[in-house]
């Protein structure tokens, strides 16, 4: 952060040569008027314009470099609140508070909404025989899995839990919902990372509950609900797969 921080921005050497020509225009002007202007550089008063000048040129861009230090800085700490700094993905928070939006603005062109909730299994196995610093590399893979398998930009990946993920999904129906599904199930297994204490498998996989209905008929919570039952349902029935209930 420092460094983002610390660097000149384009607009602040913009600011600057735009603060000394404006400055040097004034002057010129200035000196233009004065009877002495043939050689201005002797007199005093007109070498301390220049100064003068060069002085308030430098002051205007630092105002615009801090203003712009200061717009960064607090870009990068809202982002901070809203995303979770191990995966980088949104946090819990970021769902809790903007789901509800979320659901009025798919509410008004009557689309479907897709939410799933995803769980890694066996995880607490996984951290006990690799230990907690391999647990967290495992979570940023699966993360980084979910995030490039979704196509569209209104889609996004939340860490809901410790080992859960939300995925949010805008204007899918159950058929995109399947795919999508069936898609990460096939990519983290893909991914073979590797789980000696996993009961299923050799390699990490994952549960996932699958829910799809219209927003303008149920809350966040509703859409969340049925989804983790859902998700515990694929791990009733032996884990490593997807179920979906629909909240129609």
């Amino acid at each position: 952060m420092d460094q983002k921080v610390n660097k000149i921005s384009g607009g602040t050497i913009i600011s600057f040569f735009a603060s000394a020509i404006l400055c040097s225009i004034v002057i010129g002007i200035m000196i233009l008027y004065n009877p002495h202007n043939r050689s201005w550089y002797t007199y005093a008063e007109n070498n301390s314009l220049v100064i003068t000048g060069i002085i308030i040129s430098f002051l205007f861009s630092m105002v615009i470099q801090c203003k712009s230090d200061l717009k960064r800085m607090n870009t990068y700490f809202d982002n901070m609140a809203i995303t979770d700094t191990l995966t980088n993905v949104y946090n819990r928070r970021y769902v809790d508070e903007n789901i509800n939006r979320l659901f009025k603005s798919v509410s008004r062109s009557n689309s479907a909404l897709t939410v799933m909730m995803a769980d890694l299994d066996f995880f607490k196995n996984y951290n006990e025989i690799y230990g907690h610093s391999k647990g967290d590399k495992c979570l940023i893979s699966v993360a980084a899995i979910f995030t490039q398998n979704l196509k569209r930009d209104n889609d996004f990946v939340a860490r809901y839990g410790s080992e859960e993920f939300v995925i949010i999904m805008p204007n899918t129906d159950e058929n995109g919902a399947r795919i999508i599904a069936e898609r990460l199930l096939e990519k983290v297994k893909a991914a073979y990372i590797p789980h000696e204490k996993s009961e299923i498998s050799e390699r990490v996989t994952i549960s996932i509950g699958v829910t799809t209905g219209r927003s303008y008929k149920y809350s966040g919570d509703d859409f969340i609900n049925k989804a983790a039952e859902a998700m515990q349902k694929s791990k009733q029935d032996g884990r490593n797969r997807y179920t979906a209930m629909n909240l129609e």
